[in-house]
């Protein structure tokens, strides 16, 4: 391959939606429905376009316009240390010049057909906080379970921890149970149940919670409480002694540094660090695969990172499950994407597979965002 510049970096925010509002989970009240989306946009001196989702600030492009595609990129290691501002950019540059999608450069296989990568609706926040009959909120809860089956999904996190600051301890946990149970009755036994304290319990009360709800077939429990030697050790000896089959997941925002050491002791079953850091998913997914340690990257208010996720199924072995937010962003189309019996349909398209919208982008960048250009 020539050598490939990049000649101009642009950047701005496009406006994202939400499905509905995003309301509460253990640690606040409401996530809100609008969301702004960063993007960066690299041009080579030959004029190929690439984009993804970057929080990249003027200096720091200033700093890298010129730069050489071959001094940034490696197709085994991903994208170098001093460019990981541009990361999903870049690998979506990777694929436009190989003509290949991400997962396929990822997996250094030629697929025949689309990869399909396992996902889980992740709506299922505490939207019944102004209520005060707990059959009420689990009725609620429920019946957006059920709107999310009939979007394709199979697998269905549910956010709990209402006793952490929304409500008083004890009713809190009874109507955490109280949702969870609702949820599995209206979805049937097939469905995967996933559900997730955001670190709103302690080692106690994640116990007293599965053992309630026993009967409701857990898939995994997530962030029970902030990782700690002295819990999660004793967490994973209890479960196995109680035989509950149940995985604990955990690695989301600032995680431990000693959280993969914990996995590796047994004590976490699935790493969920952010899927923003795509380069480390691709070097540290592997690894964890020659561990036999489960993978399922963090992603919200990302419609961008909901389509990236996807690919890093084409690269890692024990890769569980995409955290998909449902949403939207102007400008931004991602309709090639599509769930069906709990998959994603991942399009067999260069990059990423994305398109956007070059009127409005360029207005966005006029708007809010800045052009740095080495002409």
């Amino acid at each position: 391959m020539n050598e490939v510049r990049i000649d101009r970096i642009e950047w701005a925010p496009l406006n994202g939606r939400r499905a509905r509002e995003a309301r509460g989970n253990a640690y606040t009240r409401s996530h809100g429905q609008d969301f702004l989306m960063p993007i960066a946009r690299v041009t080579t001196s030959d004029g190929l376009m690439a984009f993804g989702w970057s929080r990249i600030d003027r200096q720091k492009a200033d700093s890298l316009v010129g730069f050489s595609f071959q001094d940034a990129f490696h197709p085994q290691r991903g994208v170098s240390t001093d460019y990981l501002a541009l990361d999903m950019p870049l690998w979506d540059l990777a694929g436009k010049l190989a003509d290949r999608p991400v997962y396929e450069l990822l997996s250094g296989e030629t697929n025949t057909t689309a990869l399909r990568a396992p996902c889980y609706d992740t709506s299922l926040l505490m939207d019944d906080l102004d209520l005060e009959d707990d059959d009420e909120a689990a009725s609620l809860i429920a019946s957006e379970a059920v709107k999310c089956a009939t979007r394709g999904h199979r697998s269905f996190k549910i956010k709990i921890g209402r006793g952490a600051m929304h409500m008083p301890v004890e009713e809190g946990l009874r109507r955490d149970i109280r949702v969870i149970k609702a949820v599995r009755e209206a979805l049937g036994a097939e469905a995967r149940i996933l559900i997730d304290a955001n670190n709103g319990y302690n080692l106690n009360l994640a116990k007293r919670m599965l053992t309630e709800t026993a009967d409701a077939d857990i898939y995994w429990i997530e962030e029970p409480f902030h990782e700690s030697w002295q819990w999660n050790g004793p967490f994973k000896k209890w479960l196995q002694q109680q035989g509950l089959d149940v995985l604990v997941a955990d690695g989301e925002g600032v995680a431990s540094e000693q959280l993969l050491t914990m996995a590796e002791n047994g004590f976490i079953d699935v790493v969920q660090y952010d899927i923003f850091g795509f380069t480390d998913w691709v070097v540290l997914g592997p690894k964890l695969d020659a561990i036999n340690i489960r993978t399922a990257p963090h992603n919200y208010a990302g419609l961008y990172g909901n389509c990236a996720a996807c690919h890093l199924a084409g690269g890692i072995r024990r890769f569980e499950m995409v955290e998909w937010d449902e949403a939207s962003a102007t400008g931004l189309d991602a309709s090639v994407y599509s769930i069906a019996d709990g998959h994603v349909n991942v399009p067999r398209l260069p990059g990423f597979g994305l398109q956007l919208d070059p009127d409005v982008f360029q207005q966005a960048v006029r708007d809010r965002g800045f052009t740095v250009s080495n002409t």
